[in-house]
């Protein structure tokens, strides 16, 4: 029986070649991509993968807060990210989500069947390629300023807001009323102590909620 997945990432031509490295591999099946965290969290929901290969750096929802709601949705889904970046930081964030695996792009050819093997064997793969120091145990101590402050909705909101949408916007994204995303944003300020968009963008890049210009 083939190994259901799933493909997240923004840039369409690394899912293709991902795609067309899997699809030559015995055992696993390409069911769906997406480009964006809201809409993997949508594909997972109607497609039930084995396996989400999940990019941390996407707009309108990072694969952080995507990894954290397709696992408490689906339980039995295995999270594998997949980032340009090999800090601790970013491999914290999605391990303390969920994800039972992180690979670096650079090193995808030539990892990403054994990570997935070995997530689908039920034990955690981490890129030899991430920064020195870090041990699986590590990788899970120490959860962001932002994942303990601010609820799921603010980081949606926090995220948006960094990206440049409006609350206009922002509403038709998240389906709220205006005056509910001002709301958020008014709580978001007064939780961080952050008084403009620019150190609230500042802040959502150096916790990992957004990657702007990746």
């Amino acid at each position: 029986m083939s190994v259901k997945v799933i493909f997240a990432d923004d840039h369409a031509m690394l899912r293709a070649g991902l795609r067309s490295l899997l699809q030559s591999e015995a055992g696993f099946e390409v069911v769906g991509e997406t480009g964006n965290g809201r809409d993997t969290v949508a594909l997972a929901r109607a497609l039930e993968p084995d396996v989400v290969i999940m990019d941390v750096a996407m707009p309108d929802m990072n694969g952080i807060d995507a990894t954290r709601k397709i696992v408490r949705m689906l339980p039995d889904v295995r999270v594998l990210a997949l980032s340009s970046h090999g800090d601790g930081s970013f491999v914290k964030g999605m391990l303390e989500a969920g994800a039972r695996g992180y690979l670096v792009k650079e090193a995808a050819v030539d990892e990403l069947k054994s990570a997935l093997e070995t997530i689908m064997r039920g034990r955690i793969y981490v890129s030899p390629r991430v920064g020195d120091g870090f041990a699986g145990d590590d990788l899970l101590q120490d959860e962001s300023r932002a994942r303990r402050v601010l609820s799921s909705r603010e980081r949606e909101v926090l995220q948006l807001v960094a990206e440049g949408k409006s609350s206009a916007e922002i509403a038709a994204v998240l389906h709220l009323s205006r005056r509910t995303v001002e709301t958020h944003r008014r709580r978001i300020m007064n939780k961080l102590d952050i008084r403009s968009v620019a150190g609230l963008t500042k802040y959502a890049i150096r916790e990992g909620i957004t990657l702007l210009g990746e």
